[in-house]
């Protein structure tokens, strides 16, 4: 039987009225509850239970006895919330009903309790925010409190939520007031936008979790969408600040809520001072004085809060999930081929990293999946970047060796798409340069047998430049700029095979042969590699094939046909192919590196890059497999 000198109960079930059952049972019995969110990965809700020294788990409309250690829980604590996992070691915040109570209280007589009508929960009754704000401060203010299970809401899938379905559930249930975090926010203003559709019975829609950017409370607005911004934290009992309805001033938080006091440190740390938590499992917090929240903020004249930045390397993520870095970077370096690694994204959607490999052929692509795995799903990294190594010589490392964060985005992000193509791809370029055969070609010393070598194998791969690009063109309907830009490639390269087989034939050599003779074994896999990319991966990774063989021609076109003719006495008539593109890809060139720098999707940059990379060695072994008999290379 549960009662006040029970051991915590872990509270695991759906966005449903069970869980607002449970959650109240306890409540009225001082039982402390730990709610486990659904993202949490079997391990960490386990190492959760274990270091709440919980007794039972309410699960599917079930209860399990638990037998685990207990634990010295703070007195007076009724809810133990672990927040994210910010790190791979559980920490629970203990907080008292009072806290809770209070916070819920100060929501209601900000906003009155006039306002209740029916809240939708979006965000899992597991988060502090929708517990406290949404579920107590309903039933305070005697509204309708509509719970509804995550799939039904179109969350399913919590961190790739289905967005229509939300807005359909919104409109279904007549809301009148919502809590969400700000990638909510923006994925429902989309879809009104998109549709045209609007939510008139929406009278409070509050946001927090993390910073959300003017522009989209702009947009918001447009749409006619009430929203507020709040800014709180677990240790205060989720909202320490929000806007009021028609007192709001677009980028602060608006003013504390009346059961706390702000004020500012010396360096602008928030302090709040007031009802606070009870300290972590087994370490109580020491009474009396302000509570340092980490963040740096600014009070304006009114009081109002604007949040600053954060203290601390924590991210904080669009979908309000706390996550350190370093626990990230620890799981990519912990794989083989990772020397280093610098995780970024405070409020995105997803974490992305900047890796710096140990060995040239490591698969960053494995890599990150492999540790990706061992993390929850709200801490993998969605996006990621070969970059140089940081080093104390550029700044992005200290001495001893601990990484200078603002040092290393300012330095990566500020470079155009470009720039880093051309970077991070430098090294495989550079390997493709040393290839014998190529070597030879741009210092005249190839037969005339090699040169029509090489221009048959350029007659079977160009020949498939036009169809490839309809097939990135035919998947990519969903971006027109690029589009846009393939039309104009394709309108330029058709019929490029033809010179090629008009300088063969004028260089002595057979056209029908060339045909015939097909493409080698590595000039086929390097035209497989690229349908088999193009098709069954990202076809925006295409433009990565564009700029290796574009910028081979720049190069190295015409230098190469210079010296060949001065060697073999050909006429100019032999090297229409090589000559028209070198000056034809400059202009083509400047195109292309607008282009990429118009790039703003980091799955389309990564395509790129790895299609880059990936082309240079391929390009390299068509080159390499060309024969060169009684070549002397080394001359």
């Amino acid at each position: 039987m549960l009662d006040g000198t029970a051991a915590p109960v872990g509270l695991a079930s759906d966005n449903d009225i069970d869980w607002i059952l449970a959650d109240l049972a306890l409540l009225s019995l001082g039982v402390a509850c730990v709610p486990i969110p659904a993202f949490f990965t079997p391990a960490h809700a386990d190492a959760v239970l274990r270091d709440a020294g919980a007794c039972a788990i309410i699960d599917a409309r079930s209860i399990r006895r638990l037998d685990l250690a207990r634990r010295a829980v703070p007195a007076g604590t009724a809810k133990i919330s672990y927040t994210s996992g910010s790190t791979g070691a559980p920490k629970g915040i203990c907080l008292p009903d009072t806290l809770m109570l209070a916070t819920a209280t100060a929501i209601v007589a900000r906003f009155g309790a006039d306002m209740a009508g029916t809240h939708l929960l979006l965000l899992p009754l597991a988060v502090l925010l929708e517990n406290v704000a949404g579920l107590y401060a309903s039933l305070l203010a005697g509204g309708t409190y509509a719970p509804r299970g995550a799939a039904a809401i179109g969350l399913a899938q919590p961190f790739r939520p289905d967005l229509p379905q939300m807005v359909e559930a919104i409109a279904a249930t007549r809301a009148t007031s919502l809590i969400l975090v700000p990638e909510l926010l923006g994925g429902i203003v989309a879809v009104l936008e998109a549709s045209g559709r609007r939510l008139p019975a929406l009278r409070l829609v509050a946001v927090g979790g993390a910073r959300v950017p003017v522009a989209l409370l702009d947009r918001a607005a447009a749409l006619g969408l009430p929203v507020v911004q709040g800014y709180g934290l677990t240790e205060c009992g989720s909202v320490v600040a929000i806007e009021a309805l028609g007192e709001r001033v677009r980028g602060t938080t608006g003013l504390p809520l009346g059961h706390v006091h702000v004020t500012l440190a010396d360096d602008g740390e928030i302090l709040v001072d007031g009802v606070g938590h009870l300290g972590t499992i087994d370490a109580p917090r020491p009474g009396g004085g302000p509570l340092a929240t980490g963040d740096i903020g600014a009070l304006d004249s009114a009081g109002r809060l604007t949040i600053v930045g954060r203290k601390s390397s924590m991210l904080v993520t669009g979908f309000g999930r706390n996550v350190a870095p370093e626990w990230v970077e620890d799981a990519l370096r912990a794989q083989p081929g990772v020397a280093q690694a610098c995780v970024y994204g405070d409020g995105d959607a997803a974490l992305s990293a900047f890796i710096v490999t140990s060995a040239p052929e490591a698969d960053i692509a494995t890599v990150v999946a492999a540790a990706n795995r061992s993390l929850p799903s709200y801490a993998r990294i969605a996006g990621w970047r070969s970059v140089r190594a940081f080093t104390p010589a550029d700044g992005t490392l200290t001495a001893n060796g601990r990484l200078r964060r603002s040092a290393i985005l300012h330095r990566e992000t500020a470079m155009p798409f470009f720039d880093q193509l051309v970077d991070q791809t430098a090294a495989a370029r550079a390997a493709m340069l040393r290839t014998p055969q190529l070597q030879a070609g741009l210092t005249g010393r190839i037969d005339r047998a090699t040169y029509i070598a090489y221009l048959t194998q350029a007659y079977h791969h160009v020949s498939h430049t036009v169809p490839l690009m309809h097939e990135a063109r035919m998947r990519l309907g969903h971006n027109p700029m690029l589009v846009a830009a393939l039309d104009e490639y394709i309108a330029e390269e058709t019929g490029h095979e033809a010179w090629i087989l008009d300088d063969i034939a004028a260089a002595g050599g057979d056209r029908a042969a060339a045909i015939a003779a097909g493409p080698s074994d590595a000039t086929a896999a390097m035209i497989a590699s690229a349908y088999d990319t193009i098709r069954h991966g990202n076809p925006a990774a295409f433009f990565g094939m564009v700029f290796v063989l574009e910028g081979t021609s720049i190069a190295f076109a015409q230098q190469g046909a210079e010296a060949v003719q001065a060697s073999l006495g050909l006429p100019p008539a032999a090297f229409r192919y090589l000559t028209s593109h070198g000056a034809l890809d400059q202009e083509h060139m400047v195109f292309f590196e607008g282009l990429m720098n118009r790039i703003d999707d980091p799955a389309d940059r990564i395509a790129i890059v790895a299609m880059a990379k990936a082309m240079f060695g391929l390009f390299g072994g068509m080159f390499a497999a060309i024969p060169m008999e009684a070549i002397d290379v080394a001359a």
